[in-house]
């Protein structure tokens, strides 16, 4: 698991993430202004601005001078974790050797179930793993005023630095990305229901497991896409779980609400799984972590959970 390649010869620079809290519009150009234009100051740096309206507007009429695509709407940016990940991966690389200078907000929506929220926290905690030695900078808003405790609370776990007012300073509560990564698997809660339907597979044919998965998918509601995005991400994992895992092995399928959720398990240890496999962007198909990597871009929410009663890995799609 690598951050993005540096030319040969080229020391590593530590990434600089910081959290920052602010209350209303004036608080918030305060100090997004000067962020900001400190970045296109600087030739080395590539200016970036994630953020949300009416905030994007406005700092978009106090930076006319600069081109239309250094702003983006974030509303629309975050809308998958491991993708918004893999797509600041990819402007982090096509931008080199400039380094990012991102004034990145974080969207949260109040619709959001607890586990989505948990996942956009992991994400904000990965940044620290996946761009550590790029020497990007990344300032990450949270509205006081808008936000719940619970938010700003993941706000501080997530991020070494916090700046609140003319005040920066590093951040007692931060959890190391390994750390906070592993706490939100063990806050997950993994009962299926009796209701569930049940395949068990019995060979390392998974013709049949492809079939019974595309059939159910599209019988639930998912788009043929989606359905065929599942079938993907389930014979991935049924490969490792065939490798990696202890016979007896099957797949459970049930519908939560507007989820369709399709679960492999076994009754081995995978101890290829660390808290962070599978999030952070291996630099090769050859690498620990690629299929479950692939799986999470495939899916909505992928849920691990490695313990004395075997393996299950549980992928989640939106009807």
């Amino acid at each position: 698991m690598t951050s993005p390649t540096l030319a040969a010869g080229v020391a590593p620079r530590p990434l600089q993430h910081r959290a920052f809290l602010f209350g209303g519009m004036d608080d918030f150009l305060s100090r997004a202004v000067p962020f900001v234009r400190e970045g296109l100051d600087d030739e080395d740096r590539s200016v970036v601005v994630v953020v949300a309206e009416p905030r994007l507007s406005a700092l978009r009429d106090l930076f006319p001078d600069c081109a239309d695509d250094m702003f983006i709407d974030a509303s629309a940016f975050y809308a998958h974790p491991v993708r918004t990940l893999r797509s600041y991966l990819e402007l982090v690389k096509r931008e080199h050797p400039l380094r990012v200078h991102a004034l990145a907000e974080p969207v949260w929506r109040p619709e959001w179930t607890a586990r989505e929220t948990l996942e956009w926290a992991r994400y904000e905690s990965l940044i620290n793993e996946v761009f550590k030695d790029t020497g990007a900078s990344a300032l990450c808003p949270y509205d006081t005023f808008a936000l719940p405790p619970q938010i700003l609370e993941h706000a501080r776990r997530t991020h070494p630095r916090l700046v609140q007012g003319d005040a920066e300073r590093p951040n007692a509560r931060f959890a190391a990305p390994e750390d906070f990564s592993a706490e939100v698997d063990r806050a997950r809660v993994f009962p299926a229901p009796h209701e569930s339907e049940y395949l068990p597979v019995t060979g390392h044919d998974l013709h049949e497991l492809r079939r019974w998965v595309g059939e159910r998918s599209e019988r639930h509601g998912l788009s043929r896409q989606d359905a065929q995005n599942l079938v993907t991400a389930v014979n991935e994992v049924a490969a490792n779980a065939l490798v990696h895992g202890t016979p007896p092995f099957g797949v459970r399928l049930w519908t939560e609400g507007p989820d369709l959720v399709c679960e492999v398990g076994d009754n081995g240890y995978w101890n290829t799984f660390s808290p962070l496999v599978g999030f952070v962007p291996p630099s090769s198909a050859l690498e620990n972590g690629f299929g479950l990597w692939t799986v999470r871009l495939l899916v909505d929410l992928v849920e691990v959970r490695a313990g004395w009663d075997g393996t299950f890995v549980r992928m989640r799609l939106h009807r």
